[in-house]
């Protein structure tokens, strides 16, 4: 007799369909907010115009890769002044640390990208396909001709949307209204296209298919942040100690000691866009977007009884409520002294680049002597270096620049556009507007000269001002006291 063989099973769950309902409430309205805001600034902002003169683009934000620069506004960041980017950047990563601390995973459930295009094509969902039980019904549908033209219609809207967004994308990256006429002509460079192709899959695939399982299983951030949280953290919480053990309305009302609050109408679970149970206790999948507390305090006022059954709470005041206390107000659970701490840090470094920002130069001045040959003894016995200079002018528009000498006595200089007979010790240069303008210089010194430091002094002669410095060495023959 043949004994049967083990059952194979494999070794992931497969994916369970997440089918959220509509709900209304304070948190859904949030919701409504941020994603209005943040699609509007993201789709907006490569159209925004900001004058900066004739000799500067006037598009609000730009990162101009060809030219290295970054403008945003009347800001405009060079290449050697990236730590402005970098203080950036440490900002945002702090920040993501104070949002966790004071209110947990809440830039995962209002503002996370993911979530705000996975937010957006849910909401197209409902739209074509009806609410949850219309979307169960026809998943569960076998295929035919009105199911695969509401599939078609539903695709075809997320292909628009995801080709919004990568089309977006690229103009925060040349001249918008100029990238995109030659974009619709063909005539962009290649990469443009690709960069169009790869977002637009991306916002596609991640936005309309994979959905929770991006923030469950591809996303970092949540094994970080819950690496972060602790007692003193403010959470979404079921609060079991009142809701349980649960019962039906009908059964609750026989016995209202013997049972909870909760009347498990699972509608925590029907709102959530991740499919989780927030009952089960806190969980990775939870984004905390507190819609299942919109969902839980309409219950709860609908059957007569007082909200926030389900409610933002720290495991501290959670244990203090149960005790019987009356619950602590959210923001004396936000400002706690890791909140603070966080806080100043990130205020520190936001004050620390507007210093820098607000005092830098905007002129700079750079030298390079050459290297081969050191010095050179000219005809009458005088030693000349040769150096290259190169005078940056960060603003807008020309400016009248003077480069001069400081030290090396007897020393004058001109350079490569005149003659020999005109050398001072100051030269008048006009640099271009936005420009880093090289400048050939020689320096000779009369024919006793030794080897010495000397300084070239940049000033700006326009009523604005302003000057850099550059030390520098002047090479010489060794003196033969022979």
């Amino acid at each position: 007799m043949n004994k049967p063989g083990p059952v194979a099973t494999g070794l992931y769950q497969k994916r369970e369909g997440v089918f959220p309902s509509k709900i209304d409430g304070k948190f859904r309205r949030i919701k409504w907010a941020v994603m209005l805001v943040t699609l509007g600034i993201y789709y907006i902002t490569p159209w925004l115009r900001w004058d900066r003169g004739p000799y500067a683009p006037d598009q609000a934000v730009l990162i101009d890769l060809e030219h290295r620069r970054f403008y945003i506004f009347a800001i405009e960041i060079w290449p050697q002044e990236f730590y402005f980017v970098a203080g950036l950047l440490i900002m945002a990563g702090i920040g993501l640390f104070l949002v966790t601390s004071a209110v947990g995973r809440a830039w995962c459930g209002y503002a996370c990208p993911q979530t705000v295009w996975t937010d957006l094509f849910q909401h197209v969902d409902r739209l074509i396909d009806g609410d949850r039980n219309a979307q169960i019904r026809l998943k569960n549908a076998p295929w035919g001709l009105t199911k695969s033209a509401r599939r078609l219609f539903k695709w075809t809207i997320y292909l628009a949307i995801s080709f919004a967004t990568g089309g977006a994308w690229i103009f925060y990256f040349a001249d918008a209204p100029t990238l995109q006429r030659e974009f619709w002509t063909g005539n962009a460079a290649s990469v443009a296209y690709a960069t169009v192709g790869v977002l637009t899959f991306t916002t596609f695939w991640f936005g309309g298919f994979m959905r929770e399982q991006v923030c469950i299983y591809m996303c970092p951030w949540p094994r970080i942040q819950s690496a972060m949280l602790d007692e003193k953290s403010l959470l979404v919480t079921y609060k079991d100690w009142r809701g349980e053990p649960r019962a039906s309305i009908k059964k609750s009302e026989k016995a209202p000691d013997k049972f909870g609050d909760c009347v498990d109408c699972n509608q925590c679970v029907a709102v959530c866009p991740t499919g989780i149970d927030i009952r089960e206790g806190p969980q990775i999948g939870c984004i905390t977007c507190a819609l299942c507390i919109d969902a839980c305090d309409r219950v709860m006022a609908q059957v007569g009884r007082p909200r926030g059954l389900i409610d933002y709470a720290t495991l501290e005041d959670s244990v203090s409520e149960k005790a019987g206390n009356p619950p602590t107000s959210h923001m004396k659970l936000i400002w706690h002294p890791r909140t603070l701490f966080y806080l100043g840090v990130w205020s520190a470094i936001g004050f620390g680049l507007l210093f820098a920002l607000g005092t830098r130069q905007h002129i700079d001045l750079a030298v390079q002597k050459d290297r081969n040959p050191p010095f050179m003894l000219m005809s009458n016995g005088e030693v000349r270096n040769a150096w290259t200079v190169k005078l940056k002018n960060m603003e807008g528009r020309p400016r009248p620049m003077t480069v001069s000498l400081e030290g090396l006595k007897g020393g004058v200089m001109w350079s490569d556009t005149m003659s020999r007979d005109d050398a001072a010790r100051h030269l008048s240069l006009l640099v271009p507007a936005d420009t880093t303008m090289p400048v050939r210089i020689y320096v000779v010194s009369p024919a006793d000269v030794e080897e010495q430091d000397f300084t070239f002094v940049l000033t700006a002669t326009d009523k604005e001002g302003g000057g850099d410095r550059a030390e520098a060495h002047f090479a010489a023959p060794e003196n033969d006291d022979d």
